[in-house]
């Protein structure tokens, strides 16, 4: 049975690849899982029309992004937290911590887009990435003081 795929898949090839594989696999896994469609003149013409949608949405996605990013290049942060003796603190600034902060300013960023390597554990100020879209960042200055 021939059939276009729907998207990239591991063994057989890329998203709009027309294919021929065994009846039972196309029928029982590829079709059912939204993986492919059967081999017709109107699934092509299905698959064009999603994939214009989807880079419409895609390109979309990335203005908004940019947005932000412009928004962010001038934004900073600082983040009040309890120290103990020789400025240590007691627990850590996540980016959870991050992502408050910037609400608080009213700018919304998912907690999982800011890229910490690991949790601040002291005093200063620290820049810190942020990945909006795969193809845009931003850095957003973070000054931890004391409370």
């Amino acid at each position: 049975m021939e059939i276009i795929l729907r998207q990239d898949y591991q063994n057989l090839g890329k998203t709009g690849d027309v294919v021929k594989v065994k009846d039972g696999y196309a029928r029982n896994y590829l079709i059912p899982k939204g993986i492919a469609y059967i081999a017709t003149k109107e699934n092509k013409k299905r698959l064009e029309n999603e994939l214009k949608v989807k880079s419409l949405r895609v390109e979309k996605e990335k203005l908004a992004a940019d947005e932000l990013a412009k928004k962010l290049a001038n934004v900073s942060c600082t983040i009040p937290v309890q120290v103990g003796e020789e400025d240590k603190l007691f627990g850590s600034v996540t980016s959870q911590n991050i992502a408050d902060a910037l609400a608080a300013q009213g700018i919304k960023v998912d907690r999982r887009k800011i890229q910490l390597e690991e949790p601040i554990k002291s005093l200063g100020i620290y820049s810190v990435p942020i990945k909006l879209h795969p193809e845009v960042e931003a850095t957003v200055k973070v000054w931890v003081v004391k409370e």
